[in-house]
């Protein structure tokens, strides 16, 4: 199976039995998941276990890519009993006040960065992106789609590179052709790469590139800008070559949440700039011995770069100080249920006095 190895083996292992099997999660439609296993692929639904996990915490919930443990019944009903412990998740803060995270995509090698180079990207809607794929532990790569419709390909990429420099940048056309057979070497073998971005810059296209068959719709990104929704699920994709691309659908907006670690490496110039402040609590204002206020006076680091920094950070601590209230709640919740369950009900003791 695509991307099985010894630690998922090893997760695996106390839960065998001659009921069990270990398989992949290709995609989830209303609590029932298609599990690609070794005899094939199944339609299982959540076990009680799984559903009263999820129920308690969205974040439990099977997605595409996880590995799962699978039960099989005399009835030959299958059901997905349990979830194996995940090696990288790709997860964002969903949209409004309330937000929480909602685990896009499990257990992916590379995060590719769909990004059409038509219109013009911006590079704040990039960083935003990496910040979100160096969290989620996996490997980021750029993917600078509809290349053949643009002659700046190249230029572009050069920009993207200077404000991603650990990143991989492909410009890529699924017309011509061109960086396709880079990325199939990249993927190639037991590798997992998962398609995030915006409705319509190309990531079904690029899939039904890399799979050599039309396995997925796709529709073309409006004139404006911005694209319409094709992919209403995420799926997994097995590759003829070995490998898999998880298509997941258009991401309107990219909410981080506790990205402290995916913000670190995205904005590494910013990091080492402030690491060198003569202060360690300085405020980057009017502070002696600023590094990063002389890194802005003489043009080393851009006011745009700099206010997409700090404009992440706020919105990373918001997220965190957010799930942290949710966790305490939620703790609190349950305390609460197991002080109920202990108390000693009034009519019973009345009984066992009478008795």
């Amino acid at each position: 199976m695509i991307g099985y190895d010894a630690a998922t083996a090893a997760s695996y292992a106390p839960w065998d039995a001659t009921d069990a099997s270990v398989g992949r999660v290709v995609r989830v439609d209303r609590g029932v998941a298609s599990v690609l296993a070794e005899d094939g692929l199944h339609r299982a639904s959540w076990g009680g276990a799984v559903l009263a996990r999820a129920a308690r915490d969205p974040e439990q919930a099977p997605c595409a890519g996880d590995w799962c443990v699978l039960r099989s019944w005399p009835d030959h009903r299958v059901t997905l009993e349990h979830l194996l412990p995940r090696r990288t998740s790709v997860t964002r803060a969903t949209a409004g006040k309330q937000s929480a995270a909602q685990v896009i995509c499990a257990n992916v090698d590379m995060v590719g960065l769909v990004v059409a180079l038509h219109p013009l990207p911006a590079e704040t809607k990039i960083e935003r992106l990496l910040a979100l794929a160096w969290q989620s532990g996996a490997e980021p790569v750029v993917l600078l789609t509809k290349a053949d419709l643009v002659s700046d390909a190249a230029e572009v990429a050069a920009d993207v590179r200077r404000i991603a420099p650990e990143v991989e940048v492909l410009p890529l056309s699924v017309v011509t052709g061109e960086g396709l057979e880079r990325l199939r070497a990249r993927v190639d073998g037991h590798r997992t790469l998962a398609l995030v971005g915006t409705s319509g810059h190309g990531k079904s296209s690029l899939t039904n590139a890399l799979v050599g068959a039309e396995v997925l719709r796709t529709r073309e990104i409006r004139d404006d800008g911005r694209g319409r929704h094709t992919s209403v699920r995420r799926e997994l994709v097995p590759l003829p070559g070995g490998g898999a691309v998880i298509d997941t659908p258009g991401l309107r907006s990219v909410g981080l949440l506790a990205a402290d670690s995916g913000l670190r490496r995205t904005f590494a110039d910013v990091e080492e700039l402030a690491a060198r402040c003569r202060f360690d609590d300085c405020a980057h204002g009017d502070e002696p011995g600023c590094a990063v206020v002389a890194a802005l006076a003489d043009g080393t680091l851009s006011v745009r770069r700099w206010e997409s920094w700090r404009r992440l950070q706020r919105e990373s601590a918001s997220g965190a100080a957010r799930q942290d209230a949710r966790v305490r709640a939620a703790t609190a919740r349950q305390q609460r249920s197991r002080r109920g369950r202990s108390r000693p009900d009034p009519d019973r003791r009345s009984q066992d006095r009478n008795l």
